[in-house]
């Protein structure tokens, strides 16, 4: 029994150097593993890959992710937990609906304060890290851990905001707006550096302080997982099996994948859809099938539209489980990359990199100059047109129609999937984080 506790005392001896060494990094990440927010996804990937570098905590809400909490979570104010070695903390939110506004920011506001009181409770920090979400909150939630932990401070902004509520029109309330505009500017300003996803994105931070030095940033393109979505074969058991499920055996499949809502102009591409008529088919004789998979707020509207125009060739697919969603990005024969017009240097569609990741053509409706662009036209991976070009939209469609089977198709796929397995891998975006925040 002594040697066994003389050999735990070893042990623990060995193990202390080599986390004496580490920085540590406290993260905000509002959602964190296991909801299935995109954000929370990225950023477990991003401190699980930065383990190595940094001593990790993630300060972020119970599971609530859609709306409702599980009873374990509601006894506690705050409830520790150690995911794969990153130390979560979470705080205790009010339930919410997404079609009520005002239980909705009950539970941001709820996130907000809780995290601020939370930042007391996780010790000495020497960097501090948050994102853009909830818009202008998750700015201003770091400068408040940068002053209180005496930390850098390293502000992700994956959306600009008001720049994307005024690109859709949510807002025109010009007061609301400009305290906005205020109120991030102030976050990027007190920040050591921020980190954006697209070089439009650059561009919209360097416009901000036009006349003014603009604040150190870096360019960090997001990623999916190579090693868990990449490309299948045609008769991979689970595709077919996906397939069969939903009706898409022997067609050609031009899908969309993702949230089914206000950024992506998604009404009037279905207006599109609705020039190919329910028998059109392809160039090698498959049955030509629009396929929208995911949820989202104009889903409904989809939905009453497709059903009021007798669209047939039309189908809507529910979210796919994480662990599937390899089988359905598979099922596609080419795959919509949209964004309203207006969404240049404001957001950029991370979806890009699952479809790349699978080896697929791109069906882009993107501004020119915008990131995916760019990335879609530097390796000729699809083909591109402006947002409300509709009429380029169809003969884009018509195009991929017209080629379905060729050669020419199938490498535009594989270029995309040789240039994210190159330079855009989810190994190379983490490493160049840890490199610019020890670097700040």
């Amino acid at each position: 029994m002594a040697d066994k506790n003389n050999a735990q005392v070893k042990i623990k001896k060995q193990e202390k150097p080599n986390t004496l060494h580490k920085k540590k990094l406290l993260i905000y990440a509002h959602y964190y593993v296991p909801d299935t927010a995109s954000t929370g996804q990225i950023l477990r990937e991003l401190a699980e890959g930065m383990l190595d570098t940094f001593d990790i905590t993630v300060i972020c809400v119970v599971p609530s992710y859609l709306g409702t909490i599980e009873d374990k979570y509601k006894t506690q104010k705050y409830y520790e937990e150690n995911i794969n070695g990153v130390k979560v903390l979470r705080i205790r939110v009010p339930e919410f609906s997404k079609t009520n506004k005002m239980s909705r920011i009950k539970n941001i506001l709820g996130y907000f304060f809780g995290a601020m009181a939370a930042t007391f409770k996780v010790g000495k920090q020497d960097y501090v890290f948050s994102i853009s979400q909830p818009p202008i909150l998750g700015g201003l939630i770091g400068v408040w851990g940068k002053w209180m932990k005496r930390a850098k401070y390293i502000y992700n902004i994956q959306d600009f905001n008001p720049e994307q509520v005024l690109a859709v029109g949510y807002s025109k309330n010009k007061i609301v707006t400009g305290l906005m505009m205020w109120f991030d500017k102030f976050s990027c300003k007190r920040s050591d550096l921020v980190i954006t996803v697209g070089r439009d994105l650059v561009e919209t931070l360097n416009g901000r302080f036009r006349g003014a030095t603009p604040p150190k940033s870096a360019l960090i393109n997001n990623w999916i997982d190579e090693k868990e979505i990449y490309p299948l074969e045609a008769d991979n058991e689970k595709v077919v099996a996906f397939k069969k499920k939903y009706e898409l055996e022997d067609k050609f499949v031009i899908m969309y994948s993702g949230n089914i809502g206000l950024y992506y102009d998604l009404e009037n591409l279905l207006k599109v859809i609705e020039k190919f008529p329910t028998d059109t088919k392809a160039a090698d004789g498959r049955e030509v099938i629009f396929a929208f998979v995911g949820a989202g707020s104009v889903l409904d509207k989809l939905i009453l539209y497709k059903e009021k125009h007798h669209m047939d060739n039309v189908v809507f697919i529910p979210y796919q489980a994480k662990e599937d969603l390899i089988y359905s990005l598979n099922a596609g024969d080419v795959h919509w990359c949209v964004n309203a017009k207006g969404i240049k240097g404001v957001s950029c569609p991370s979806k890009y990199y699952g479809l790349a990741a699978c080896g697929k053509p791109v069906l882009g409706v993107l501004e020119t100059g915008s990131e995916v662009r760019c990335l879609i036209e530097e390796t000729n991976g699809g083909l591109c047109c402006e947002p409300g070009e509709y009429d380029e939209v169809e003969n884009n469609i018509r195009w991929f129609i017209e080629h379905a089977g060729s050669v020419e198709v199938e490498q535009m796929g594989h270029r995309g999937h040789e240039d994210l397995i190159k330079n855009l891998t989810r190994e190379e975006s983490v490493k160049k984080y840890a490199e610019e925040i020890l670097g700040c």
